[in-house]
């Protein structure tokens, strides 16, 4: 996957710097369990029950659970399953210093 859109033509750094995606934590793609919608979110590791330590960069999707976030279209906090970590828009904001 590119570190700027995905094989749908989504632009995946657009979405992640979109207030909605969040402000805090590792970004990963995930689709709202309420409309099916499929967005870059923002979770922390704690939240996806990994170890806060956990090297982002080694975890896989399946290995995070379900988080909580706001999904604008179901217009409400609702929970998102994690579809792919995001590592190429992970290690460009390391890159960046973010």
């Amino acid at each position: 996957m590119s570190v700027d859109t995905d094989r749908d033509g989504r632009d995946l750094e657009a979405e992640l710097a979109n207030p909605a995606a969040g402000k805090f934590g590792i970004p990963v793609d995930a689709v709202c369990v309420g409309c099916g919608r499929t967005r870059v979110k923002r979770a922390s590791l704690e939240e996806m029950d990994q170890h806060p330590r956990a090297d982002p960069t080694a975890l896989k999707a399946s290995d995070c659970t379900s988080f909580k976030h706001v999904c604008y279209g179901c217009q409400s906090a609702t929970w998102w399953n994690p579809v792919t970590v995001l590592i190429g828009l992970l290690e460009s904001e390391r890159d960046r210093g973010e």
